[in-house]
């Protein structure tokens, strides 16, 4: 794994804690996993 990559389980500690996910106020990202 690159050392700036994030593993499967990394993600899914913190994805529903970024703005742009479905169903919260503003935009919604295409791929929040890309912005981190």
């Amino acid at each position: 794994m690159r050392r700036y990559a994030l593993s499967d389980s990394q993600w899914e500690q913190i994805r529903d804690l970024l703005p742009g996910r479905e169903g919260h106020v503003g935009g919604t990202a295409a791929d929040n996993r890309l912005f981190v």
